[in-house]
């Protein structure tokens, strides 16, 4: 069906369009120092097309019809230059470097460059997507969080908020030291600069002073990811060394002892500005709402860019982290009688002297690019991760009169990942149509150890521990042999495997790119701990975009991933991979030139070939399963006015069984989601000519209806109640500090997460309402 109508397509649209011939403008924007300006404003008014400069200060103008053009170009707190400008068809115009020089009129007004706009729109994924077109010619729901939007939240890790700025999206509980997010009812896996680093039980979760944005790819992830959840995935970008100087640090207080610094260093070591480097580094130390669980946490990442020439640079950074963890605390247990929420929030189910767990993690990446010319590219991309945990975690039996036996298993792990990535980018045309080429080759090989084979440390040997009359201290020290752990004796890996593959997209533009019809396809062979045949698998992906005005797209997407699965049939034939087929569409709107932007869509993914136990023989399997998710969502993100920003979203998910070995289980609900999902935050900036010029305020609310978490409890039905959270914030600023102050909870409500697990209740609690301050220099 697809093949034949990819040929249709293409001549429909061959036909229908008329081909114009159009031109291009790149140059570069600099301070009089000679410094890059990062997001100045380029604008052609006559043309109505406008971009901003990226972190280079380079700008790229396409699609304009031959002509005279003034180019405007103006950045907060500097003099506008205007330029005159020849386009000719088929041609780029190359511009000389434009020079801003300062208005100290205007700068007496304003405190910070870009203030006024502190914008939460991001124009363009990061280059580690491998995407070079505006996210709003995307035909497909990617939403950002930039810097400026994890400060005003003051977000330290990913599993402190950042969640809440995408629709759908949430977190289930955890074991504390990394991140269960779901999105469109599947888990999404964590990539780092492009690079899928997720295991069954990490990475550690990423430190937000290591990290300038976070993007989330929604729905289908079978062309980047190739194998994994059609959900989506988020990728965080990490610090890069940068020309312009940056010279930070902060210094964070809150609540249950929370202490945290952080730095942040980068710009030129040479002055010709062929070196450049970055250099943040963060210590902190904290307790929980719990009591007696102080744990410390270290990070350092520093990274250097040699640029060989305005067209070949190399690039390459280490995050060294190191984390404690009392993996666990956080669990309560009740009896399926008393209900959720029946144990105070602040309840202490480990035991006082509950050991920590230690984590070391050291990742590493290296970027190679080259321009061989302005329509072709080439990078190439390595990147190492080294994962190892020492220590336990912690888990509880409970009975109906609420005695409780508490255990304490063995949980050392280590986690390998190596990964390669190289891939061409090209431009050309053929007549009337532009062609986007991507072109590349991946190879990941991961592998984890974990060691669950030790009988667990009982901590309540002879009196139980009783949720109603709790006694501590009258325990053991939990105490394992580690003289012969897994991954440090060549043992088989828990799991893991080694992915190659190939793939080629094409971004075909129509009607001056007014309409972008997306062609790609990729080849994977994927080789699985535990399985004697490679599983390869084609995937498919088919988008479409189209202006139906300059500032309303509409487009739709066709598109496939698969996951690896073991198993055999009676035939003694391995199984196939669970096969997920996405199709959704939807509409995008941008306001304000750009600096406010809208998506609404829909979609479904079906994921099949899903293994049951066989009935007739438990050593087989049968391909019967089928999981189907729907949903509507909308986000929108950006600048209202230049002092009010907001970011506002909802979801609407359904996640169902279409297919199953036992028909009564059709049409049940599957856990791991919340029916409906809205999300808020606003931060208004007092304009820089009033007397309150400095000051913001901010306001968010996070509000999820009908929700779940791993399992469901009996008839499918889950029993937690809707949660809603209301947080704030208030800052103040100038050219060299910024003082900002969070509230959290301030509703001050009971919230958790946890599941029914038929015998027994658990749940995770959040603080209540709390606080953090913040004070940060710049130098």
């Amino acid at each position: 069906m697809i093949k034949k109508l990819l040929p249709l397509l293409i001549i429909i649209f061959s036909t229908t369009w008329s081909y114009g011939q159009v031109g291009k403008i790149k140059g570069k924007v600099i301070s009089r120092q000679g410094n890059e300006i990062e997001n100045a404003n380029i604008l052609i008014e006559k043309a109505n097309k406008g971009t901003m400069t990226n972190s280079s200060g380079d700008y790229l103008i396409e699609n304009i019809k031959p002509g005279n053009y003034t180019l405007k170009v103006s950045f907060v707190g500097y003099r506008s230059e205007e330029v005159l400008v020849l386009v000719k068809k088929n041609q780029t115009t190359t511009l000389p470097a434009i020079t801003l020089q300062k208005d100290e009129e205007k700068l007496d007004e304003i405190f910070v460059e870009g203030h006024k706009k502190n914008k939460y729109s991001v124009k363009t994924p990061s280059r580690s997507l491998r995407l070079k077109t505006e996210i709003v010619n995307l035909p497909q729901n990617v939403q950002v969080i930039n810097s400026d939007l994890l400060m005003d939240q003051q977000v330290t890790s990913i599993m402190d908020g950042v969640i809440r700025n995408v629709s759908g999206v949430t977190m289930l509980e955890h074991w504390g030291h990394f991140a269960r997010v779901n999105m469109r009812g599947f888990r999404l896996p964590a990539f780092r600069n492009g690079f899928n680093v997720s295991d069954t039980w990490g990475p550690l979760s990423e430190d937000i002073s290591l990290v300038e944005s976070v993007e989330f790819v929604k729905g289908p992830s079978g062309f980047m990811l190739s194998a994994g959840e059609p959900g989506g995935f988020y990728n965080v970008v990490t610090k890069k060394p940068v020309a312009n100087k940056i010279a930070n640090i902060s210094l964070t207080a809150g609540s249950f002892d929370f202490y945290r610094g952080a730095l942040d260093l980068g710009g030129k070591l040479t002055e010709n500005g062929k070196l450049l480097y970055r250099f943040n580094a963060m210590y902190q130390t904290s307790d929980s709402h719990r009591g007696d669980e102080d744990v410390e946490r270290f990070a350092i990442a520093p990274g250097i860019t040699y640029n060989f020439s305005e067209k070949t640079s190399l690039t390459t950074e280490a995050n060294i982290e190191k984390a404690e963890s009392l993996i666990g605390s956080a669990y309560i247990f009740a009896p399926v009688a008393d209900g959720f929420g029946s144990l105070d929030r602040n309840f202490k189910f480990v035991d006082t002297n509950y050991p920590e767990t230690d984590i070391n993690q050291f990742t590493s990446f290296t970027n190679f690019k080259h321009e061989f010319s302005e329509n072709w590219s080439f990078e190439t991309q390595f990147a190492y991760l080294r994962y190892e945990q020492d220590g336990n975690s912690a888990w509880a039996s409970i009975t109906e009169t609420g005695d409780a036996t508490r255990y304490v298993y063995d949980w050392d792990a280590l986690s390998l990942g190596k990964y390669f990535q190289t891939y061409v980018h090209g431009k050309f045309n053929t007549g009337g149509i532009n062609h986007k080429i991507l072109v590349g080759f991946d190879y990941t090989d991961k592998n984890y150890w974990a060691d669950f084979e030790q009988a667990p440390f009982v901590v309540d040997s002879s009196t139980p521990f009783n949720i109603y009359n709790p006694v501590y201290g009258n325990t053991g020290t939990p105490s394992f042999d580690t003289s012969n752990v897994r991954h440090r004796n060549g043992g088989t890996p828990y799991n893991g495997f080694i992915n190659r593959s190939v793939y080629l997209q094409d971004e075909v533009g129509f009607a001056n790119d007014k309409v972008r019809l997306t062609l790609a396809g990729r080849y994977t062979n994927l080789s699985t701990v535990g399985k004697n045949e490679n599983d390869t698998e084609f995937t498919p992906r088919i988008g479409l975009s189209v202006d139906v005005l300059p500032s309303l797209k509409v487009y739709a997407l066709y598109d496939q991933s698969f996951l690896p699965q073991n198993g055999r049939t009676s035939n003694e034939e391995a199984v196939n991979p669970v096969e997920a087929i996405d199709l959704e569409g939807g509409l995008k709107k941008i306001f304000f030139n750009g600096r406010l932007k809208a998506t609404l869509g829909v979609y479904q993914i079906t994921k099949e070939n899903i293994a049951f136990a066989d009935p007739g023989d438990n050593r087989y399997v049968i391909e019967l399963g089928e999981v189907q998710s729907k949903g509507i969502e909308f986000d929108l993100q950006g600048e209202i006015t230049p002092e009010l920003n907001a970011v506002l979203n909802y979801a609407n998910t359904n996640v169902e069984v279409t297919k199953d070995i036992n028909p009564d289980n059709v049409g049940n609900r599957v856990a791991g989601h919340a029916k409906h999902v809205t999300n808020g935050w606003l931060n208004y900036n007092f304009a820089s000519h009033s007397k309150l010029s400095g000051l913001g305020v901010s306001l968010g609310y996070q509000y999820q209806v009908d929700r779940s978490s791993w399992a469901w409890g009996a008839d499918n039905k889950t029993d937690l109640p809707d949660y809603f959270r209301l947080d704030g914030g208030i800052s103040w600023q100038n050219k060299t500090f910024r003082i900002q102050a969070n509230l959290n909870n301030i509703l001050d409500e009971y919230l958790y997460s946890g599941a029914n697990y038929g015998s027994y209740l658990y749940w995770q609690s959040e603080p209540g309402i709390n606080g953090r301050i913040t004070l940060t220099y710049k130098f």
